[in-house]
């Protein structure tokens, strides 16, 4: 369905010429004094408005998940502040030396678990203001797709960057939608104009170099997974908005989908066979990022932690 260039309502299907809605041409011809003041509006669906969905949006419930796994952990453990890393690994948390052994769900598992009270607060808020915005404007199985192969780009990322490094979060997949969006407004995905596009646009534009640069300069922060889970977006986004740009091109998006789920699949097992020697020797050194603690603990099977603390 294509999108009126003036108010981005949805316009009905197979119009032709202008892509200007009813309601703006009407208002249009009243500023010029065509019709008089009290003269009956057409009604149409506002922005981004879509009938026969279900009144719980995909964000709702990727926020649920997220919520409800941290509320386990939290009922399960000793504090709610910093998770140790037995649990975070119990839970699903993307480690090298297990990821790339084989245990390949925890590039996804990772994405919906958090290190701590303060690292959930800060991934929640952002996914509830950008997952809103990119699951109206893409549609629900869009927005789901970008989310989570973004997250896996973002999984991906961190294990290429250092493989001995324990990584969870969400904020790779939302940087995912970060760069989606970025790339469609970029390239004129949506028919909106320009002057409206401009504030959001420049609002993420500040969100991705704030944090890249905050994660840079605090050491603490692995922007690994950040990067990985940005171009990942980016590219879903670009290729979207140049092959797929409507919303009923469904093949087509699942086509994009499925091409770069192969080309992640084709880097894992790139990885795992570059890495595969000193995993199966059990020599590889083995780090925690996220909210780690300064102790020393110990995992089954593993070497020991080093001290180093990072946050994806």
């Amino acid at each position: 369905m294509a999108n009126c260039i003036r108010c981005g309502r949805q316009l009905p299907g197979f119009t032709f010429g202008k892509k200007i809605c009813q309601w703006c041409v009407q208002h249009e011809k009243y500023q010029r004094g065509e019709i008089a003041d009290d003269a009956p509006q057409p009604v149409m669906r506002t922005p981004w408005i879509r009938r026969g969905e279900s009144t719980i949006s995909l964000t709702q419930i990727f926020f649920g998940i997220n919520v409800a796994v941290f509320l386990g952990m939290a009922l399960s453990g000793s504090t709610v502040m910093d998770f140790p890393p037995q649990e975070l690994v119990q839970w699903g948390a993307n480690v090298g030396a297990f990821t790339l052994r084989g245990e390949w769900w925890r590039l996804l598992t990772c994405v919906f678990v958090h290190g701590g009270l303060i690292h959930i607060a800060f991934n929640m808020w952002c996914l509830w203001d950008l997952g809103a915005l990119s699951e109206s404007l893409y549609g629900r199985w869009t927005f789901a797709a970008i989310y989570l192969i973004s997250g896996l780009g973002a999984s991906l990322g961190s294990v290429i960057w250092n493989p001995y490094v324990m990584s969870v979060g969400a904020s790779g997949a939302i940087f995912g939608l970060a760069g989606a969006l970025i790339a469609a407004f970029k390239l004129g995905e949506f028919s909106v104009p320009r002057s409206a596009l401009s504030g959001p646009l420049r609002s993420l534009m500040v969100f991705v170099v704030f944090n890249l640069a905050f994660g840079a300069a605090s050491g603490v922060t692995d922007n690994a997974a950040h990067i990985g889970g940005l171009i990942t977006g980016l590219i879903l986004g670009a290729v979207i908005a140049l092959l797929a740009p409507q919303q009923d091109q469904a093949p087509r998006r699942a086509a994009i989908f499925l091409v770069t789920l192969l080309a992640l699949a084709g880097a894992a097992t790139e990885l795992a066979h570059h890495y595969g020697l000193p995993l199966r020797l059990g020599r590889a050194p083995f780090a925690r990022t996220d909210n780690a603690p300064d102790n020393n603990p110990t995992v089954p099977g593993l070497m020991n932690f080093d001290k180093r603390k990072q946050r994806a």
